[in-house]
């Protein structure tokens, strides 16, 4: 039922002009203090892998290049759930068996599914922002768990890592993104200031960036934006796509059968 209910929201979404969205969410969150644990599927990383594939293939459907496809994005890479106290955007301590035996394999899953994008989560993992951690974004998610998408910061992302205290400026932020391979900078505007400038002066090879656009282009590609970037939305199709009696009976059921009763 996540599953249909995912593919209705790709299906009314699309009819919108909208090709990309930022779900599903996959942190594993078990302190109830974090103000997003609704966001996400609860505290078990078996169950978060099964949502986490259900929306993966009724956002997407079959193919990426059908018109009522959108691009899920996976997220939060990785261990945003585990914020210290509870308190968003807070450090975390998670050990590298916890990575792997908790808050990797839904990721991984979903990668295998074909997700086509990924977001980088704000916290830092052993001390480095994870929009910062070639480690963790080339080493374990591309060349360990197979991811083939693009990779987008979260919101302003990039630019905090200079208020982490491990990127001196906007430059040396970028610096850092770019060469822990995130393709994609939300809103900062580290890349677009002073990406030119790094690769003029050698600090990073033109030849990164030609990698890092592909995967980007690829995705477009994908979804058929080359071929017709204005195939999304179309008021005939909004008008025929919002308020099907079919998907509003979907949304009542999902949510009789999402209701939990606490005692």
């Amino acid at each position: 039922i996540v599953e249909e209910g995912a593919r209705v929201a790709a299906v009314e979404a699309t009819a919108s002009g909208v090709r990309w969205t930022f779900s599903p969410m996959l942190d594993v969150a078990r302190d109830p203090r974090w103000g997003r644990v609704a966001e996400g599927s609860g505290e078990d990383t078996y169950l978060d892998v099964q949502m986490g594939l259900a929306m993966v293939k009724g956002y997407q459907g079959a193919d990426l290049s059908d018109p009522t496809a959108m691009a899920a994005c996976i997220k939060h890479f990785v261990g945003y759930g585990a914020a210290e106290g509870g308190r968003d955007y807070n450090s975390t301590m998670i050990s590298e068996r916890s990575l792997r035996n908790t808050y990797f394999p839904a990721f991984k899953a979903a990668a295998d599914a074909g997700a086509a994008t990924l977001m980088t989560s704000f916290n830092e993992i052993d001390g480095i922002p994870s929009t910062g951690n070639k480690w963790l974004l080339k080493d374990v998610l591309r060349d360990e768990l197979g991811f083939d998408g693009f990779v987008v910061s979260d919101y302003d992302a990039v630019h905090e890592m200079v208020y982490h205290g491990v990127a001196k400026d906007g430059k040396d932020a970028a610096r850092m993104a770019l060469e822990a391979y995130l393709n994609m900078e939300m809103t900062s505007g580290d890349y677009i200031n002073h990406g030119e400038e790094l690769v003029e002066e050698g600090v990073i090879p033109e030849s990164l960036l030609d990698e890092l656009c592909r995967n980007i282009l690829v995705a477009k590609y994908e979804l058929g934006l080359f071929e017709n970037p204005y195939r999304y939305g179309g008021k005939e199709r909004f008008r025929k796509a919002i308020y099907k009696p079919e998907a509003m009976e979907l949304a009542r059921q999902i949510a009789r059968e999402s209701m939990v009763l606490l005692k």
